[in-house]
């Protein structure tokens, strides 16, 4: 925390970009996303399967390389560190990944999947089993996996305790920036709940900043600080959750947020359904790549892209009509 109890800036994006080359030509999966973190938030991204969302994360830890942009770290730029310099900062950023059984190697104990990164970064030495031994058991009380279980294997295991292994040893090398990739969402949902709950725990106690990548809007609500809406490689729409629920601008926030269930039988969901063809995220021509589903397109929004533009303090949107509306009216007009 700095002075007067203002937020340290701890990451920020810059232009990233990430594309794919593909016999058809060059798939647009991050195209142009600027945003930026602070010490101790949480950013929820959001968006349909195949927007982007995890590119996105596995490019700023520079698991898939960028096309081009900067990942400000502390306000360095660690798209320009070598290989080696890279190794050291990845001790400060991790990933949780998806699938807790894929990502777990089948033929390693809990005890040795979480001592591996410890080992491979140099904080221990393969031959002081002691330190090794403690520093697991304190990761494995840290995260509530009990201690009896320290030689199974993952398959011994249901997801919920995999998916404690894989937070332990995420934390194994005290990061201070994690990625969370869907964490819960190859979870029983009885699970997901304990889960969340552990994290945000870990959060506060640990000081942690997450970038949370889901597609359940109604989780994402409660965790962050910041959300962020993915369609097709870019970022449409960014606020705070109150921004978000209560005043979404963007044609395609507002249906994803219609499809949220609603605990009560009695109340009519007012679904918006999309309708239309899907833009090909490969050769992506000029236009809103949302236009071919948007009820409200018109003949600008095919011709060009939407630049975002700042309806509120602190809430971004990129499209036509809310470019028009702020124009016409102010950032009041569109919540009337």
């Amino acid at each position: 925390m700095m002075e007067g109890g203002a937020k340290k800036e701890l990451l920020r994006v810059q232009h990233l970009k990430k594309y794919f080359q593909t016999p058809a030509g060059l798939l647009y999966a991050v195209d142009d996303v600027n945003f930026s973190i602070n010490q101790g938030d949480t950013l929820g991204v959001v968006g349909e399967s195949g927007c982007g969302k995890s590119t996105l994360g596995r490019t700023i830890l520079r698991l898939h390389e960028p096309t081009s942009g900067e990942v400000l770290f502390d306000g360095v730029d660690i798209m320009r560190l070598n290989k080696a310099q890279m190794k050291e900062k990845r001790k400060q950023m991790q990933i949780i990944f998806q699938d807790p059984y894929e990502s777990l190697n089948p033929r390693l104990t809990v005890s040795q999947a979480i001592q591996a990164p410890m080992i491979i970064q140099g904080l221990y030495k393969a031959s002081d089993k002691e330190g090794l031994e403690r520093r697991t058991l304190e990761m494995m009380d840290l995260v509530g996996l009990a201690r009896r279980l320290v030689n199974t294997y993952p398959h011994e295991l249901d997801g919920g305790r995999r998916q404690r292994i894989g937070i332990a040893r995420a934390l194994a090398l005290n990061p201070r920036f994690i990625v969370c990739d869907e964490p819960v969402s190859a979870l029983d949902v009885s699970i997901q709940a304990q889960i969340l709950n552990l994290m945000q725990d870990l959060q506060q106690e640990l000081g942690l900043t997450y970038m949370f990548i889901t597609h359940d809007l109604s989780v994402v609500k409660h965790l962050s600080t910041q959300i962020m809406v993915m369609y097709l490689g870019q970022m449409v729409e960014m606020g705070t959750p109150r921004q978000i629920f209560e005043n979404p601008c963007h044609p395609y926030t507002k249906a994803l947020l219609s499809a949220i269930p609603i605990p009560d039988p009695a109340k009519k969901m007012e679904r918006i359904q999309l309708h239309g063809e899907l833009t090909s995220p490969i050769n992506v021509g000029p236009g809103c790549r949302f236009a071919k589903r948007c009820v409200y397109a018109r003949p600008e929004c095919f011709a060009s892209s939407s630049q975002l533009k700042e309806v509120e303090p602190g809430h971004v949107v990129a499209c036509h009509l809310v470019e028009h509306t702020v124009d016409e009216a102010g950032a009041s007009g569109l919540s009337e």
